[in-house]
């Protein structure tokens, strides 16, 4: 509650004089019998209404103090509060080839990248977000949602045994990852879209380049950031190839990723190239991408003041009249 007219509580300074003069001078002024002793009223005993003689005079207090609170006109506020949010839609690329388990980074580059994503995730709650992997071929592993709980579920569950097990080709398919994560967002109606692409290799499979990707998702208005994951001249064994009798072929590879083509991606879609040689740095990353794309809230505020003196006036009214049927009849005084 607040008062329109604060000033008016200075009024309340009257009542220290009008209560020293009810205690200490009154007294004098009234009208008094002279009996040649008291004693035989001594005794008497002290009764309720000889108990409540200044009832009249606290209820004229309360009257003052409460036409005081009208005059400064307490007031009630009803704030409405409207809040829109304009999220953005982001999917994570993420690339699961057995590379991804070189321990350059602890514990190796695909739980580091994991780590830092969990974080990101919780640190965007009005966001659609969507995880899209790759080996030698994309897949999604969970569309666009706003149930971020469910999403890191799916998330912890990610690793590199879908290619190490032969159920998806081998090799690094950059481009059709990149295409999958575009897919999701070409109906999104979000005003911000967001695909972040993380890889440590080279695009060595797929039917669709890295670079026609990025055309495409250049032509749906998505910036994609690049992570280029690892450090150079980093190699792993894995495989790279299906032999006619079933069987991998397992080869030394180099884990560097091709920054080249990782910049012209971004650089073609508006977004930023990365380079992540530790965890610190990948770390630095998704901090970085988290500030470039900011949610924007709206909050629109009304506020509307109603006039609350009434109940003050009526208590006021109720308190004088007490008073003054108490004056002229129980507490009636004689003269």
């Amino acid at each position: 509650m607040t008062f329109a007219n604060i000033e008016y509580f200075l009024l309340l300074l009257l009542l220290v004089p009008f209560v020293l003069w009810h205690f200490l001078l009154r007294n004098r002024q009234e009208a008094s019998m002279r009996m040649a002793t008291t004693e035989q009223y001594r005794q008497m005993p002290r009764t309720f209404r000889t108990s409540m003689i200044h009832l009249p005079f606290v209820l004229r207090m309360f009257t003052f103090v409460l036409l005081v609170i009208v005059l400064a006109r307490p007031q009630t506020q009803n704030a409405l509060s409207e809040k829109q949010t304009e999220g953005i839609d982001i999917v994570m690329a993420m690339d699961i080839s057995t590379s991804m388990l070189t321990p350059d980074l602890k514990p190796n580059r695909l739980e580091a990248a994991k780590q830092v994503a969990y974080e990101f995730i919780s640190n965007r709650p009005n966001d659609n977000i969507g995880l899209t992997l790759f080996g030698g071929e994309a897949f999604t592993q969970c569309p666009l949602t706003v149930d971020h709980a469910a999403l890191l579920s799916m998330f912890r569950t990610v690793s590199c045994d879908l290619q190490s097990r032969g159920i998806i080709s081998p090799g690094t398919a950059v481009g059709m990852g990149l295409a999958n994560a575009v897919s999701h967002l070409e109906k999104s109606k979000a005003k911000s879209k967001v695909v972040i692409l993380l890889t440590d290799g080279v695009n060595n499979t797929g039917e669709i380049s890295p670079l026609m990707a990025a055309d495409l998702a250049r032509q749906q208005g998505i910036r994609v950031y690049t992570i280029a994951v690892g450090k150079e001249g980093q190699q792993s064994r894995q495989a790279v190839a299906q032999l006619p009798n079933g069987e991998e072929y397992i080869a030394d590879v180099d884990n560097s990723a091709d920054p080249a083509t990782l910049r012209q991606i971004a650089q073609n879609t508006g977004g930023v190239f990365y380079q992540a040689a530790s965890n610190q740095r990948l770390q630095e990353i998704y901090s970085d991408i988290d500030k470039l794309e900011k949610t924007k809230l709206k909050i629109l505020n009304y506020d509307r003041r109603y006039d609350a003196f009434q109940w003050f006036g009526w208590a006021a009214l109720v308190c004088f009249l007490l008073e003054i049927v108490l004056r002229l009849t129980w507490l009636r005084r004689i003269p």
